[in-house]
């Protein structure tokens, strides 16, 4: 992790085919592409890898969340109830529709915790999104129980976890949609871009014409598509997808490599006393990505960390609960409603009332918790100097 470790010759071949037509566009211009359409083949190369029926490519996988919301008919007034613990994405694109994101705690998962999805539920509930942070999964069982007792939409940001599973199943293909991000630092990247999954029709036709302005594209004259409703543009390009196409050939390549690496790091530092590692509903599902641990204490967290800085070694580490991008603590602009664009009431109100709210269950886990990323160049050998120079400055520090 992530894929643009791994760029090559591949990528340059896919990008050239596009180069030479000239047709970077997805849509149209069907004679100069001479049969070259990248975007097609990416997205079929998705339901073939992922198993599902249905994938619409983005822009990013945040016009992806943005555009499965739409598609799943949640708008405006509708709760979305999403973990404390994302990338700011997840919330804005909740915001993005009109939607209120509620907030609530996570579990040693790094996930949501059922137990207070099913406590924050109320009657404008409409959605629960599950964010499969850091190559790992939320608990699916629990979670979709909850929504079939409520008759509620599930919704999966993924865009971490690409190459995940659960119970044989690849994130992002078990809710009613899921969302993957090929930004530069997935785990495949197409520069910029993301995708929504479905196994719904509806959902797909929705999401195919709303990621292009309303284009119906039912005929094959691009300039006489019908407009069946408001669009936006969240096209991908054909370089982009071009991108993609060589990265997702590479995926099973990525995931051997990472869960390799993760495990051998993960045989140094667990012999440390105290050092426990986050939960994952289902081990064989972990992509690997990155290999999360938990200190003691908050105290002893700190200590590691900045051991692990005076040593040089702290680069591909995060420290969640200080980052500004990945948890509440860190998001003022959401808690004191600094938007550049006019919000509705009620998203006004929910955000006000975070300034206030406690997460205090999510703090004991965050201010614990070190995420190590997982490169794909690492050697055998450097992954063990690697792991031995993390075990001998942790004992170090917290002894």
């Amino acid at each position: 992790m992530p894929g643009f470790e791994f760029f090559g010759a591949e990528e340059k071949k896919e990008v050239n085919e596009v180069l030479e037509t000239g047709i970077l566009m997805r849509y149209g211009f069907d004679g100069p592409r001479k049969g070259i359409w990248k975007s097609k083949e990416l997205e079929q190369a998705i339901c073939s890898r992922f198993g599902t029926q249905y994938a619409q490519l983005t822009s990013s996988g945040t016009a992806a969340l943005t555009t499965a919301m739409v598609s799943l008919g949640v708008g405006v007034g509708d709760e979305v109830i999403m973990p404390a613990f994302t990338f700011v994405a997840s919330f804005e694109a909740i915001l993005s529709v009109g939607a209120v994101p509620v907030l609530v705690d996570i579990d040693s998962s790094l996930t949501l915790d059922p137990a207070a999805v099913e406590a924050a539920i109320t009657p404008k509930t409409k959605c629960i999104m599950p964010v499969h942070m850091c190559g790992s999964m939320a608990d699916l069982d629990a979670l979709k129980a909850i929504c079939d007792k409520h008759q509620l939409i599930l919704l999966e940001d993924a865009c971490q976890s690409i190459g995940g599973t659960y119970k044989g199943k690849a994130l992002g293909t078990i809710g009613h949609a899921g969302t993957f991000s090929f930004d530069f630092v997935k785990t495949i990247t197409c520069g910029e871009g993301g995708v929504v999954m479905t196994n719904s029709k509806e959902v797909y036709t929705k999401a195919d014409a709303y990621t292009d302005h309303g284009h119906d594209h039912a005929g094959v004259d691009r300039g006489a598509d019908l407009h069946p409703f408001l669009g936006y543009n969240f096209r991908i390009s054909e370089l982009h997808a071009a991108v993609g196409l060589a990265q997702i050939r590479k995926l099973d390549q990525f995931l051997v490599i990472q869960k390799k690496n993760n495990q051998i790091l993960k045989s140094y530092i667990e012999q440390v006393p105290g050092i426990a590692f986050r939960t994952i509903p289902d081990p064989a599902g972990d992509s690997g990505s990155f290999l999360t641990w938990f200190l003691p204490s908050h105290e002893a967290t700190e200590k590691v960390i900045e051991a692990m800085k005076q040593a040089n070694i702290l680069a591909g580490n995060f420290y969640w609960y200080a980052n500004n991008w990945h948890y509440i603590k860190k998001w003022a602009h959401l808690k004191n409603v600094q938007s550049l664009s006019a919000l509705n009431e009620a998203q006004q109100k929910a955000l006000a009332a975070l300034s206030t709210k406690s997460f205090e269950k999510s703090d004991a886990i965050m201010s614990r918790c070190i995420s190590t990323a997982i490169s794909l160049l690492w050697t055998e050998e450097q992954v063990h100097e690697k792991g031995a120079a993390f075990l001998s400055v942790i004992k170090k520090a917290i002894s």
